[in-house]
């Protein structure tokens, strides 16, 4: 969300689709801790599932940044 905000503010449309860019990278990073976590069992498969779920949809929301 603080990326978003961030390429909002900025002047112009290239740099917005920029920060877009970054925010559904983002959510691939946050894929990636939840494999941390589920392989440390500080989550369950369930947990990863759901997570992971939401994750993913958010990327689709972000589009081809």
């Amino acid at each position: 969300m603080a990326n978003i905000a961030e390429g909002f503010g900025r002047s112009g449309s290239a740099e917005f689709q920029q920060y877009l860019a970054i925010a559904k990278g983002s959510t691939c990073e946050v894929v990636s801790h939840l494999y941390v976590a589920l392989d440390q069992g500080y989550i369950t498969r369930r947990e990863f599932a759901e997570n992971t779920r939401l994750a993913e949809e958010r990327a689709i929301l972000l589009g081809d940044s």
